[in-house]
């Protein structure tokens, strides 16, 4: 792991021109044009792991300027002016671009291509990382190894453990509307997690 600003400068300019997943595709191409959204630095202290863009992300080409993304601030206690300072946290989906939509509407989950292509990568040239969080099952997967717990419910029940890691990591369930019943369902998430949330993205600000 090396924390060199040029290194990662070169590298987020190699995942904005990446195609992968329209011209070598895992299975059907992505159906509409790629456009990579992501938010690093060399200095950032906190890591945001996300899912995929969705279609307003897509639009605007800046992470979570959607309903999702008012949810998430309001959970980690900080508003745009700091959540949007790259120099302080860095926001890092699964899939850098939006998927599609299923025949439900509902977005599709991240391309796999993205991960396999850069994540390894990314993550070594952000060694200055001191806390992960992890929203949704897909990013809690790839980051948590031993740690993930089978299913997304189970996988933030246990977000104790995962402070243990090195570094520290929290998982959340995704802050779409679309999991308002989960967390009706699990108010501790709330009363016991989101507090610890918000302190450690405090101490680290």
């Amino acid at each position: 792991m090396v924390n060199d600003p040029q290194i990662l400068q070169e590298l987020v300019a190699e995942i904005r021109r990446c195609r992968i997943c329209r011209d070598r595709p895992s299975g059907a191409p992505l159906p509409h044009e790629p456009r990579p959204v992501l938010q690093v630095s060399a200095t950032a202290r906190i890591l945001i792991a996300g899912q995929a863009p969705g279609v307003r992300v897509h639009g605007s080409g800046k992470p979570f300027t959607d309903p999702s993304g008012e949810r998430l601030r309001a959970w980690l206690g900080i508003g745009p002016e700091i959540f949007y300072d790259e120099s302080r946290i860095a926001i890092v989906p699964m899939g850098f671009c939006f998927p599609g939509l299923s025949a439900k509407g509902a977005d599709l989950p991240p391309r796999p291509e993205c991960a396999k292509a850069w994540r390894q990568h990314l993550m070594a040239a952000m060694p200055q990382v001191e806390l992960i969080i992890a929203a949704g099952l897909h990013a809690q997967r790839w980051h948590l190894g031993e740690d993930w717990r089978g299913s997304l419910t189970e996988t933030v029940a246990a977000w104790r453990e995962c402070l243990k890691r090195k570094p520290p990591a929290i998982p959340l369930p995704h802050p779409s509307w679309r999991n308002n019943a989960w967390l009706k369902n699990n108010p501790w998430f709330e009363a016991e997690l989101l507090g610890v949330l918000r302190q450690r993205v405090s101490r680290l600000l």
